[in-house]
């Protein structure tokens, strides 16, 4: 037993520590009958003096409605943030992470006033476009990565004139931060190429 427990690896702790808070959030909301979610794990609309209004702006991030709203996220994000983090490293991810978050948030906050925000499905999406574009060579675009962007993005552009419950919005914003992220970071290698020469 003790040799199994030696070839595990913490691979990647951004990844795994987000995937843990989700679920330590999953539980406290369970516990609060429903009102850390209400209080902490949600974003909406609300004073700029009112200190949850900033700790909301990263923890809807953590927050989810139920359980299989969280597996639905967390299954994602452990497939692609340990490829990710490796990729970039965890200091880049974290960054990518929150910024993501707080510009979902201000979106989120000037879009959609009269609704309240939570989950993880931003950064999810972040991922998704982040990944397909993590093997591309400065100067460029491949198709995978506009395929992608179509299917998910375009997807997301179409479900929003749907009434549900699901915040297209979120994985909308999400998205672009994933390529925009993408493209800084290529072109970010490539000077550092340069610079190294």
């Amino acid at each position: 037993m003790k040799k199994l427990f030696s070839h595990i690896k913490f691979n990647a702790p951004v990844t795994l520590g987000f995937v843990m808070a989700c679920a330590a959030a999953l539980l406290l909301d369970k516990v609060t009958g429903g009102w850390a979610n209400r209080h902490l794990f949600s974003t909406y609309r609300s004073g700029l003096l009112n200190p949850l209004t900033y700790v909301r702006a990263f923890g809807y991030t953590i927050g989810h409605a139920n359980w299989e709203h969280f597996a639905s996220n967390i299954i994602y994000i452990l497939l692609l943030g340990p490829l990710v983090e490796e990729k970039y490293g965890s200091r880049n991810l974290l960054e990518m992470m929150g910024i993501t978050a707080v510009v979902t948030a201000i979106v989120h906050a000037l879009l959609s006033s009269n609704v309240a925000l939570l989950g993880a499905s931003g950064i999810v999406f972040m991922l998704i476009i982040l990944s397909s574009i993590s093997n591309v060579k400065s100067g460029e675009i491949p198709i995978t990565f506009i395929i992608v962007c179509v299917i998910f993005i375009g997807g997301q552009i179409v479900d929003s004139f749907k009434a549900d419950s699901i915040s297209q919005l979120a994985h909308i914003v999400g998205g672009i931060c994933g390529g925009c992220f993408g493209l800084f970071l290529i072109g970010h290698e490539k000077d550092s190429r340069k610079a190294s020469s």
